[in-house]
């Protein structure tokens, strides 16, 4: 019955479904990281790879897979790359230690590669009409919310009941789902790109951007010395200039470059690396205050969590309202300015006490960053033609993970320099274990499973102190990043008068 009925709608449901397990990965982790920290007994460098190291490849994969979906069909790419996360999701869910669940997510950034450049490149195929690709990118930002909002959720009431790892394993049953109505629901017959895929210009760029992500995070990281960085940084930007003037000299580039010249496409990039950083960032801090600081329990912790996700999930088809009524230039800049409002208040309540104020804020702030996201895949989108459409969804992609890679690197890093600045430390603690609890409020609690009662009391007590400040700190932070950026959109949008590149 759905095969006789192949309407651009259609696919659209097929392509959402196929991005659900995507975003749901994304956030279910985040609320599973103290209770994987216990069990694993990873340290504090150990949690931040499991997390990132996912964003970090996609930001490398995700241009290359993009193009290769151009070249031999979405359907196809799409469909290797859902069971490949099926299968990656079933690994990390029974990883033993910290360094193989690393590697499964390392197999879950391939599958997810793979994955999201089809579905926006899909969606702007099958909508060529300005409005209702507007209506159709804010239908598919719905989504993106819906699954992050349940992903806390799921994961709280998952950890209630059962290990850590059933968190990657509620993958499986989806793809179970997904997979069948993507192979009846995508067109058999697309229009490809003609050409080769370049397979050694996909090996320069990967390593590039990798080389390049790594020794940002190596640098303000500190986990290896300033001179290596630097040498990764610099080879990083010497492989990715050779892979632009390969990209200049070709016929058929793997990346058109000239894409960057356009101011539209250039600002939704930002907006997309800044404003999904941000999120990702806080999120993750959020789940921590809750759990370390509130001693709630997983699922308490993502009910808490539900106005910001709940609300985002309003926010993509309204963003496709209102910037067909108002414009995209005032709707992006207006949104961002009202998440930092949200943010700052955020950063100094007392979430002790959060009476209705602080659940109100949450669903404006998630409200206000949905319309932003949406917003910024409106303008990417709309700023390139439909044959270019693949190459496009590839670059907001990027942006997305390189945002989220880098978003948690930096709260990471810095949330543990505020952090080891900010307890006070018990004196009669011993040095060895002083400096291992500095390290992070998950450290603090791994060391004070070793002390006697009153002194584990003590440290927690103090645990909890300094993290209290190192959120306030991060997320008012936050805010002044985002209050700058709705100022350069605004900027980066004068003289945008439609969706389309004009």
């Amino acid at each position: 019955m759905l095969r006789a009925l192949p309407t651009r709608w259609l696919i659209l449901v097929a392509v959402m479904l196929a991005f659900m397990p995507i975003v749901i990965d994304m956030t279910i982790l985040h609320i599973a990281v103290p209770s994987l920290t216990q069990a694993l007994g990873a340290t504090s460098t150990e949690i931040l790879w499991i997390i990132d190291i996912y964003p970090l490849l996609m930001a490398g994969l995700l241009v290359p897979m993009g193009t290769l979906a151009d070249r031999v069909g979405n359907r196809r790419i799409l469909l290797c790359g859902l069971g490949v996360f099926g299968l990656a999701s079933l690994l990390a869910a029974f990883a033993p230690t910290p360094a193989l669940l690393i590697g499964a997510r390392v197999l879950l950034a391939l599958g997810g590669s793979m994955i999201m450049p089809c579905v926006l490149g899909i969606i702007r195929r099958t909508f060529e009409d300005e409005r209702e690709r507007a209506m159709a990118l804010g239908l598919w930002g719905t989504v993106g919310a819906a699954g992050a909002a349940v992903g806390p959720l799921i994961g709280g009431a998952l950890l209630e009941h059962f290990w850590w790892g059933s968190v990657f394993l509620i993958n499986v049953p989806v793809m179970a789902v997904v997979i069948p109505v993507a192979f009846l629901l995508l067109p058999r017959v697309e229009q490809t790109t003609p050409g080769k895929w370049a397979i050694g210009q996909a090996l320069i760029l990967i390593a590039g951007i990798i080389a390049v992500v790594y020794a940002i995070k190596a640098g303000v990281g500190g986990t290896q010395p300033l001179p290596l960085a630097l040498l990764v940084l610099l080879v990083g930007l010497a492989l990715l200039t050779l892979f632009a003037r390969q990209q200049l000299r070709s016929a058929e580039p793997m990346l058109d470059l000239s894409l960057f010249g356009r101011p539209v496409l250039l600002a939704g990039l930002i907006m997309a690396v800044v404003a999904i950083g941000a999120l990702a960032g806080v999120e993750l801090t959020l789940a921590m205050e809750l759990q370390y600081v509130l001693d709630k329990s997983p699922l308490q912790a993502g009910i808490f969590m539900i106005p910001i996700m709940a609300a985002a999930a309003v926010g993509g088809p309204l963003a496709g309202y209102l910037s067909n009524r108002f414009g995209l230039r005032w709707v992006a800049s207006l949104s961002l300015l009202v998440s930092a409002g949200a943010l700052g208040f955020v950063a100094f309540a007392d979430l002790h006490e959060p009476g209705l104020g602080v659940p109100a804020v949450l669903a404006v702030l998630g409200l206000a960053l949905s319309i932003g996201l949406t917003a910024s895949s409106i303008a990417i989108m709309g700023a390139v033609e439909a044959s270019k459409g693949g190459a496009a969804g590839a670059l907001e992609a990027t942006a997305y993970e390189l945002g989220t890679g880098l978003g948690i690197t930096f709260f990471g890093v810095f949330m543990a320099s505020v952090y080891g600045h900010t307890i006070a430390l018990p004196g009669e603690l011993a040095t060895p274990l002083a400096e291992r609890a500095a390290r992070s409020i998950g450290d603090s609690y791994l060391v004070a499973a070793e002390l006697p009662a009153e002194q584990a009391s003590t440290l927690i007590e103090a645990a909890k102190a300094a993290f209290s400040s190192t959120h306030s700190v991060l997320l008012s932070t936050s805010a002044v990043v985002i209050g700058v950026l709705a100022l350069v959109v605004f900027r980066l949008f004068k003289g945008y008068r439609g969706q389309s590149a004009d």
